[in-house]
């Protein structure tokens, strides 16, 4: 089992860093009265900084898990983590710049300057999502620890990978700046995150949302954080297992990561499907409400088979068996010459 200590140094560092950024992001709100598309100035380098604190921390304790045993690897993993770290803090020098500068970070092409820092931020996040993809390989490759940890680790990254992706999506230019460009008009913006509304419209609290139109930025934001909520699922488990015997099962927990990342991977795609469609997230329509209601049959059931299904077998005295520690024998016990201890 890892240790804070043995967390990717320059993930932890920047994740402190980015703690701090968003305390002056926070300030930033309270005393900087500027709007730009309809949100605080200052929102988006804090919503970025509070993002990054959570995605560093989850990559920095995932490379840890590789331990000393696999020293190639984590030597690898070590630079890919490290290379995600130079390319977050590029992103948000660039984005804090804009605000200073009370203009768009993303989609602005109104000055060759502010297209330049577009295009700059376009080459970080591809550089991102490269390091987390080698990191991603790393992990899948190794045996870092629990058969429920590992899959939920494995899962998680691959959730978050598409979740990032989908950030392409708001790279492409919209209807009317497609008419612009034929036009031969200048177009200032190219990309936009609402799907059917202009950029700028009523927002969700904090989150900003589109509650006009489609908004492509919760997909994203949704599948980027399966890199906490499936291994934190996974911690919940454990906390769970002394009062629940079925949980204590790591067949029954592995199951449950898988039925997890099955229904994540649902709701992600729904995510999708709704915000390519215009439809904002809180007026969803009956085909929407339809799809959601089969995903919650779905996770209900799997949930049921999970907890239902076969069980490892236990062997009667003994404090492990089959992936399986009996309550009440917690303490180191002999079998033969050898002491063997729980989860051992």
């Amino acid at each position: 089992m890892s240790t804070w200590r043995t967390w990717h140094r320059p993930l932890v560092v920047f994740a402190l860093v980015m703690a701090v950024w968003a305390l002056g992001s926070a300030v930033g709100l309270l005393v900087d009265d500027r709007v730009l598309t309809g949100a605080p100035i200052w929102a988006k380098p804090f919503k970025f900084s509070v993002s990054f604190v959570a995605y560093c921390l989850s990559l920095a304790w995932m490379i840890s898990l590789l331990g000393e045993a696999r020293p190639r690897l984590r030597r690898t993993a070590w630079w890919a983590g490290t290379v995600v770290v130079a390319a977050s803090a590029g992103e948000m020098v660039l984005i804090t710049l804009q605000a200073v500068r009370g203009v768009r970070s993303h989609f602005n092409n109104a000055t060759p300057f502010d297209a330049q820092v577009y295009a700059l931020m376009r080459d970080t996040v591809i550089v991102l999502w490269l390091g987390t993809l080698v990191v991603a390989i790393l992990l899948s490759r190794a045996r870092t620890t629990d058969r429920a940890t590992a899959w939920s680790i494995r899962i998680s990254t691959v959730l978050a990978l598409i979740g990032a992706a989908l950030a392409v999506l708001m790279t492409l230019p919209t209807a009317e700046q497609q008419r612009l460009d034929t036009a031969g008009l200048e177009v200032l913006e190219n990309g936009a995150h609402s799907v059917g509304v202009s950029d700028g419209g009523p927002g969700m609290f904090l989150t900003g949302w589109s509650t006009t139109g489609g908004d492509l930025r919760i997909p994203h934001f949704f599948g980027m954080h399966a890199l906490q909520l499936l291994p934190l699922l996974v911690l919940v488990l454990a906390a769970l297992a002394p009062r629940f015997a079925r949980l204590r099962d790591e067949r029954v927990r592995v199951r449950l990561v898988f039925v997890a990342g099955s229904v994540y991977a649902a709701v992600l795609a729904l995510l999708t499907w709704q915000a390519l469609r215009g439809q904002p997230l809180i007026h969803p329509d009956g085909a929407t409400l339809g799809a959601a209601a089969a995903i919650l049959l779905t996770a209900g059931l799997g949930t049921a088979a999970a907890l239902l299904g076969r069980a490892a077998p236990v062997e009667e005295g003994h404090g492990h068996a089959g992936g399986q520690v009996v309550a009440g024998d917690l303490r180191p016990h002999r079998q033969g010459d050898q002491v063997v201890r729980p989860g051992a």
